[in-house]
């Protein structure tokens, strides 16, 4: 079943403020019509990117601290 589009003016939940509730209305108008069903496969890859992303950048920074201070250590 198609999901009818919130006007712009609609209020959302109290639960979110600010960016929350303009991020919450932008995931709505890029699912559009799609069904929810569908829509998970594109929120589960998102979730996955963002978490691969969060540990190449820790794993980074690791190692970036790690090669400094072998350096500090030659001098």
């Amino acid at each position: 079943m198609p999901r009818t589009a919130k006007k712009p003016t609609e209020k959302t939940s109290g639960a979110t403020v600010g960016y929350e509730a303009q991020l919450w209305q932008m995931a709505d108008a890029l699912r559009g019509s799609m069904d929810a069903a569908e829509y998970k496969h594109v929120c589960l890859g998102l979730l996955f990117l963002k978490y691969i992303s969060d540990a190449f950048e820790e794993k980074h920074a690791a190692l970036l601290a790690e090669q400094a201070q072998c350096v500090f250590r030659r001098r």
